[in-house]
């Protein structure tokens, strides 16, 4: 069930950001969390960048996710960010296949 109300609200996030006329998204790419997000926006015709953490974390002071959310945001309104390298579809596919291998032999 928590999965379908993950999908809902990611449906609606991206329902909205288009009503609000954005087409240009930077997020920060932690763990695996980030890919059904960043394949949705990009599905649905949003410029997407992915962005390396460690290139955006270089202020010193408190950090909490709203403070990194405007950071990002200043970033890229400046022009300053850069996407990372996102492979091709074929690509991600089969990391995705090796991962999903990688857990079941671990488990």
């Amino acid at each position: 069930m928590a999965n379908a109300g993950t999908t809902s609200l990611t449906l609606r996030l991206t329902s909205t950001l288009d009503a609000c006329g954005v087409d240009t998204v930077a997020m920060e790419s932690t763990g695996v969390y980030w890919i059904p997000l960043f394949e949705l926006l990009e599905s649905r015709g949003f410029k997407v960048f992915l962005v390396n953490t460690r290139h955006v974390k270089n202020v010193s002071g408190r950090k909490s996710d709203v403070l990194d959310c405007q950071w990002l945001q200043q970033l890229m309104t400046c022009g300053l960010l850069r996407g990372a390298f996102r492979p091709t579809g074929a690509v991600c596919v089969l990391r995705s296949l090796w991962r999903q291998r990688g857990m079941l032999l671990r488990s």
